[in-house]
């Protein structure tokens, strides 16, 4: 068992556990900076994977996650390393803060401080979503990445389709090879 590789996936998901204020989704961005970018265990199109994987399984995505990185990267030991780490900032925030916010939830103070996060979870949100459609545009292309962007926004905002069925979707599309063959008039005879 390497203890440093163990260390560092401690250390990564215990940050991004402990400064992912809000949930999972606040915390994606930050598990996609240390997962991608610091500790280089994974590409961009593999997170985007496990993203999409984790969003279609129950749970929180954030566990899931944390699970399958630490068990691809450490192994058994990497994954109960890592859904430790991720569920233990949890519970000492939840301990220490629900208290203090209880006592003070009408103080103007802790009302400001909750309302400024949701924009900066927004950006950091938004900011990934950017990352990975720059991705999709070469993968796919723009016209295929909008169009299923589009009618996955249908579906979900104004149809009320559950979001693990537009992912479930979405992943057969690309199993059974991601491509759109569009046929110009020439090509059909």
């Amino acid at each position: 068992m390497n203890l440093n590789l163990q260390k560092d996936i401690f250390l990564g998901f215990f940050r991004a556990g402990m400064l992912g204020y809000g949930g999972g989704p606040s915390s994606i961005p930050l598990v996609h900076t240390e997962v991608v970018k610091k500790y280089k265990w994974m590409t961009d199109e593999e997170f985007s994977d496990v993203l999409a994987l984790g969003n279609s399984l129950p749970g929180p995505i954030i566990t899931k996650m944390g699970g399958y990185i630490g068990y691809r990267v450490g192994g058994v030991i990497g994954l109960l390393n890592a859904v430790l780490a991720t569920v233990l900032p949890t519970v000492f925030i939840m301990i220490g803060l629900i208290g203090t916010l209880s006592r003070f939830q009408d103080s103007p103070v802790i009302k400001g401080m909750t309302q400024a996060v949701a924009p900066v979870v927004g950006v950091m949100l938004f900011s990934l979503a950017y990352s990975f459609a720059k991705k999709a545009k070469f993968d796919l292309g723009w016209t295929v990445t909008l169009t299923l962007s589009i009618f996955s926004l249908i579906f979900y905002q104004f149809m009320n389709i559950h979001p693990g069925f537009i992912i479930g979707v979405l992943l057969l599309y690309g199993l059974l090879g991601g491509k759109v063959k569009v046929f110009t008039e020439k090509e059909k005879e």
